[in-house]
């Protein structure tokens, strides 16, 4: 009996992959892109230069807009290209 407890709890728990982007696009309904940025030291002449990657994320309630920061995280696919959901409000977009 104790062994079965031990096995059980000593199961590594799963982190949760977790992103920080903008917000570029919000006309799909449930639904906006995020562009991830990350600075990258080039290889040869060692000069850091921005990449970036846009995702699909799942926004159940449309609240957030566009120039909006928001916290994403990984989970189970919801369509062809939306795995990824907003987690929350990081900075709200200023508007001029």
């Amino acid at each position: 009996m104790s062994e079965e407890n031990t096995t059980q709890a000593a199961e590594p728990v799963k982190r949760q992959r977790t992103l920080i982007g903008t917000v570029v696009s919000n006309k799909m309904d449930k639904t906006i892109v995020v562009r991830v940025d990350r600075r990258v030291k080039h290889p040869v002449f060692g000069k850091f230069i921005m990449r970036s990657a846009k995702y699909k994320v799942h926004d159940e309630s449309n609240q957030y807009n566009e120039g909006d920061i928001v916290e994403i995280a990984e989970g189970r696919p919801i369509s062809r290209h939306k795995a990824w959901t907003a987690v929350r409000l990081v900075e709200a977009a200023r508007i001029i």
